[in-house]
């Protein structure tokens, strides 16, 4: 005997640019929609009786009609409206997800009508309702930072395997992803999306630049515990972090010395520190992290 198992469906990365017009001031919005629904889904499965499927086309053009109508501020604002919507107006939908990347513009020079896309990290949110509740997690990625020093890694395990030498001084590197979850997201309760962001990304930059690091464990903890003090309403953060490896070049073939200036960066394989932090009283996750 088989049976139904956990199962939702959507409309992946629903590209969707939203330009703001104020004179000749405009405003760029570029965002990647991805949704998920799930709910009575039993007939559909078994049967093909598609009478409680939303098709995922109109979950498109839903992003696109609610970009018009309602605009588009903060990510987390149009995801948990979408999210919402779809629940509220669907009875067989019993939970959405709304995943929205956002990829910068900044404005090309003083024209107002004229923007450069930004080599800046992506901004990244998640959003779920069930009718009832609500859960964001907000984030980003590929946020890449480097040390050129004040780092170190020595006193590991080893076995007839290691050839990693020990050093007290290397380079650290990495592409940054993390999310962050607000542990608040009641309808009566108001957020400033965009200073959270900022202040999120900041601690995580800060921790990194002046965290003398033995580990990039270490660095790890210290991010995340940076951002729970530096972001109240946050409760709990997730930290991906690839060790961007920097090996130094043995240039003694040509006589050269090579005292910490020279480096190959490899890109694979590496090492990749995954973790999270939390406050002690963070609330149940739910689903947020799904």
């Amino acid at each position: 005997m088989a049976v139904l198992g956990p199962n939702r469906y959507g409309k992946a990365e629903t590209r969707v640019v939203r330009v703001t017009r104020h004179g000749d001031a405009h405003r760029i919005k570029d965002l990647t929609v991805s949704t998920a629904l799930s709910g009575d889904m039993t007939e559909v499965h078994l049967t093909g009786d598609n009478s409680a499927v939303l098709p995922t086309d109109t979950q498109k053009n839903t992003v696109f009609a609610f970009a018009k109508k309602q605009g588009v501020g903060a990510s987390e604002d149009f995801a948990l409206l979408l999210a919402r919507h779809f629940v509220d107006s669907q009875p067989a939908i019993h939970h959405a997800r709304v995943a929205i990347e956002e990829h910068a513009w900044e404005r090309n020079g003083a024209f107002g009508h004229s923007f450069v896309r930004c080599g800046r990290e992506v901004r990244t949110c998640v959003a779920h309702h069930d009718g009832t509740s609500s859960w964001v997690v907000s984030g980003l990625r590929d946020l890449v930072v480097l040390n050129t020093t004040n780092s170190e890694f020595w006193g590991f395990a080893k076995d007839e395997y290691t050839t990693l030498p020990e050093t007290r001084d290397r380079v650290l590197a990495t592409a940054v992803d993390a999310a962050w979850r607000h542990a608040d997201v009641s309808q009566d309760c108001s957020h400033d999306w965009d200073k959270t962001y900022e202040n999120a990304r900041g601690a995580l930059l800060a921790a990194f630049a002046d965290t003398y690091s033995l580990s990039l464990q270490q660095t790890l903890y210290a991010m995340g515990t940076r951002v729970l003090a530096e972001c109240p309403g946050v409760c709990e953060v997730r930290l991906s972090l690839p060790n961007k490896h920097h090996f130094l070049v043995d240039l003694a073939p040509f006589g050269l010395d090579n005292d910490g200036e020279v480096f190959f960066a490899a890109d694979r394989p590496y090492g990749l520190i995954e973790g999270a932090v939390l406050r002690e009283d963070a609330p149940g996750a739910g689903p947020a992290w799904e």
